[in-house]
């Protein structure tokens, strides 16, 4: 697909990484950002993420952060991004401890208790619509509510939700993330938390999820920022990319935190987004188109690629300073169109993703 006049919509469809022939700072007004992994990882700025962010909003463009992280407050996440060269306000952060809150709200009375399995950002959010947040079982909340909370999280936390949960009160998680990018690596996170519960009270009971990639996270961020023609960032694709499809948005996949390429390359039709970049400076460049060829291959600046004997085959000259990921690309429209072909499946990538050393 290529966007025409800032319009560009995703394809349910998609077989190939979709091009654009302005930056997409242009054809989009809004870039909905993920933090954890896309902007920084750890506290720490991922490389190039800064610089580009700063000429991104300098040509224009709404930057908005959108996090499935519930520990901090949305004044806290602007602190931080400031801190780190990004200026920002509260305002322009989204969380899922917002998303979560406005459900609980629409769903139990007014000053109702909900028992909190999280950080200060979830307590804020419910405060903010008239909830009184508690600690304990004992307090007969109206629901259980559970947002990341650090690594620091004491485990008779998950024992309070328990008893809770087991009771029949009603149990709503800010997201479902079972992992989250750190400086040191990746590590468990809050769909690992809600686990605990759901194994505690034996896998009867099932949790309302409002983050990404579920409709109440889309909702919320439309209605706090008033994108127009926004462009969904990130870098999990059951998740950023995910929500951008549940929502009929474009999206941008970065290869800074979760996902790899050979995870890109067997992405199902849901996962499969409209755009691939290295990192945050694919906001600040157009994007190549990819060409299907008619013979059952996919070129993307002077790579093509095909499938043959159920593996991916990578054949081309490009030039010096070629970039790998025109083939990752061109790899994707071959991957994914054997995927969706009657009797296909997800073909082999070994040999190609070694030729090309990732």
């Amino acid at each position: 697909m290529t966007v025409r006049n800032g319009q560009g919509r995703r394809d349910d469809g998609r077989k190939h990484p979709g091009g654009s022939a302005v930056a997409l700072s242009e054809a989009y007004d809004t870039a909905l950002l993920d933090l954890d992994g896309v902007v920084y990882a750890g506290g720490e700025p991922v490389p190039h993420a800064v610089e580009a962010l700063v000429a991104a909003r300098a040509g224009g463009m709404h930057l908005a952060y959108v996090t499935n992280n519930a520990l901090r407050t949305p004044g806290e996440v602007a602190e931080h991004l400031t801190e780190l060269g990004v200026p920002a306000e509260a305002g322009d952060v989204v969380t899922s401890a917002q998303a979560v809150a406005r459900l609980i709200a629409d769903e139990v009375p007014a000053g109702s208790r909900v028992l909190v399995i999280g950080g200060e950002g979830l307590r804020v959010a419910l405060r903010e619509r008239g909830l009184v947040p508690v600690e304990s079982a004992d307090y007969d909340p109206a629901a259980v509510v559970q947002g990341y909370g650090g690594p620091e999280m004491p485990w008779g936390r998950f024992a309070e939700a328990a008893y809770a949960v087991a009771r029949g009160v009603p149990w709503y998680a800010s997201n479902t993330d079972l992992t989250i990018p750190g400086a040191r690596g990746i590590g468990p996170g809050n769909g690992a938390a809600v686990e605990v519960v759901r194994i505690a009270t034996g896998g009867r009971f099932e949790p309302k999820v409002a983050g990404k990639p579920q409709p109440p996270m889309h909702r919320e961020t439309v209605l706090r920022t008033g994108a127009r023609r926004p462009l969904v960032v990130g870098d999990r694709l059951d998740t950023d990319i995910e929500g951008a499809f549940n929502g009929g948005v474009d999206s941008l996949l970065v290869l800074t935190g979760v996902t790899d390429v050979a995870q890109l390359l067997a992405a199902v039709p849901e996962h499969r987004p409209t755009y691939v970049a290295a990192d945050l400076r694919g906001l600040l460049v157009g994007q190549p188109e990819v060409v299907a060829d008619g013979g059952g291959g996919f070129v993307c600046g002077g790579w093509r690629a095909s499938v043959g004997g159920g593996e991916l085959v990578l054949d081309g000259t490009p030039g010096e300073g070629a970039d790998v990921l025109d083939a990752v690309r061109a790899l994707c429209g071959a991957a994914w169109s054997e995927a969706d072909r009657p009797g296909g499946g997800v073909p082999d990538a070994g040999k190609a993703l070694a030729l090309l050393g990732v």
